[in-house]
């Protein structure tokens, strides 16, 4: 069934079977490795990032027992996200930027909530970690 996602590489390896995606805000881009040339203010919507079984072990542990964040360590090349398009080229039109306010409080009420439920049975790790990720994500980047 089409989610409206198109499946990537693991962001850490490359690997093409991929098990697990968390979805951050466009602010997370900066904090991947080589995004140095992608415009997180274009993004419309979330980034996703896939990995392989193997590597998920790994995030999961950093994440969880650790405390660090995997950002660093993605490559911004295999996240999955749409750049508004190139209107200003396109027909000589200024556009505004996308409004990342609505999707931004609406991952930090999910993040929130899900921090706010220690050891609730119905929060399944992958959630515990994407929080985590998000929540550090909003922490390390400058509110735009």
């Amino acid at each position: 069934m089409y989610t409206g996602k198109r499946e990537t590489a693991c962001c850490l390896c490359g690997n093409p079977d991929v098990a697990t995606r968390l979805d951050l805000p466009p602010r997370a881009v900066p904090l991947l490795k080589h995004a140095g040339p992608i415009a997180w203010q274009d993004i419309v919507g979330e980034v996703s990032l896939y990995f392989c079984d193997g590597d998920w072990e790994t995030v999961r542990d950093l994440v969880l027992e650790t405390g660090m964040s995997p950002l660093s360590r993605c490559n911004a090349a295999r996240a999955d996200f749409d750049l508004r398009e190139d209107f200003e080229a396109l027909l000589n039109d200024i556009r505004d930027e996308p409004d990342h306010s609505e999707v931004e409080a609406r991952m930090r009420r999910e993040a929130e909530a899900v921090l706010d439920a220690p050891g609730d049975p119905h929060v399944e790790e992958r959630d515990l970690v994407e929080a985590r990720v998000v929540s550090w994500v909003f922490e390390d980047t400058v509110e735009a």
